[in-house]
């Protein structure tokens, strides 16, 4: 019987560069001073693969690892069975609770009525949420005493930041309001600070630290420039070449007309792939430092480029997408979040 024959090389390359990834952990880890550094790996480790990043953090030191959903556990388990994964959704059925159990995952109860749940269902070790003002999941500081939160054997007592990327006395004031919880919930650890926190200083560190964007590159605050590496390179194959001629129309409603003889580029990137077309106007792919300009709509699976700075540019050379998500100037109307979690799956690294 016949070989099935393996695909040919994808024409879109993702690269993680998880020596840095493991150098922005261990930076981070450094930075909560007494705490430890854990890490988000939800949404696939932000879009850069699970199956690349945690290993890699993994091997730096890391232990506590959080994911969004429990669909999400299976994956992280896989590298770190004797590592920690909290899932920060919770349980909302009896079956959510069954699952966590049998995986070992931890859930973070948010609400009496999951505190119930797991406690009706065998209870065990578990983390709690309390919110202290971004009012998206956790228990209300005034359900603090409910009998259901005394019938928990929580082991991190949590809260999140709501702009700690922004100088405001609300993370001061959410810091206070998480050290009152602890004054009346019995707890094992501590955790507040997401990336941004770990920026405003030990004192937001408690036990442990859930930093997410800055382990894959970002920098939600200047105080962490000088630690975070680049993790995520983008690169893109010329599919082919044209000629245009002047009053010519590029891509889908023709929003670039050619003013001129033009030789331009289409490229194997689009919005699938998570470059959206909020990435297009006023932008550039780039070959050996050479700025290539986007020309019209950024299309499912194509854009295309400007070849006037690349003349000697062909079919099947290699263009560099700019994907530096510590660059706040080329990612336009996107937040750094979004440029690494739309990532589509054919753009997985390699």
């Amino acid at each position: 019987m016949t070989e099935p024959l393996a695909p040919p090389p994808p024409t879109l390359r993702l690269t993680v560069d998880t020596a840095a990834l493991a150098a922005n952990w261990r930076a981070l880890d450094a930075l909560s001073g007494a705490g430890a550094a854990g890490a988000a790996v939800k949404a696939d480790a932000y879009g850069l693969g699970v199956d690349t990043c945690v290993p890699a953090l993994r091997d730096a030191g890391c232990r506590n690892f959080f994911v969004a959903h429990l669909s999400e556990v299976a994956g992280v388990i896989a590298h770190v069975p004797g590592g920690e994964v909290a899932v920060l959704h919770g349980v909302l059925t009896e079956a959510d609770c069954a699952y966590a159990r049998a995986t070992g995952a931890v859930p973070v109860i948010n609400s009496l009525d999951q505190a119930r749940l797991w406690t009706a269902t065998g209870g065990g070790r578990c983390h709690l949420m309390v919110d202290t003002g971004i009012n998206r999941l956790g228990i209300a500081l005034s359900e603090a005493g409910d009998p259901a939160i005394a019938a928990l054997d929580i082991d991190i007592l949590m809260s999140h930041l709501a702009s700690a990327d922004e100088r405001t006395a609300m993370n001061r004031m959410q810091a206070e309001l998480l050290s009152e919880a602890a004054e009346s919930i019995a707890h094992r650890r501590l955790s507040l600070a997401n990336s941004a926190g770990i920026g405003l200083g030990e004192s937001f560190a408690f036990d442990l630290t859930r930093p997410g964007l800055a382990l894959y590159g970002g920098v939600p605050r200047e105080e962490l420039a000088e630690h975070i590496r680049p993790v995520a390179q983008v690169q893109a194959q010329l599919l082919q070449t044209r000629n245009l001629a002047p009053g010519e129309g590029v891509g889908y409603n023709a929003t670039f007309i050619a003013p001129t003889h033009m030789r331009v580029g289409t490229v194997s990137i689009g919005y699938a792939d998570g470059f959206l077309r909020a990435r297009g106007p006023g932008n550039a792919l780039f070959h050996a430092g050479r700025a290539l300009p986007i020309l019209g709509k950024v299309s499912m699976d194509m854009v295309v480029v400007d070849l006037a700075a690349g003349p000697d540019l062909a079919a099947g050379d290699w263009l560099d997408v700019p994907w530096n998500i510590a660059d706040a100037a080329q990612q336009n109307a996107l937040s750094a979040y979004e440029l690494l979690t739309t990532i589509g799956p054919r753009l997985r690294a390699r």
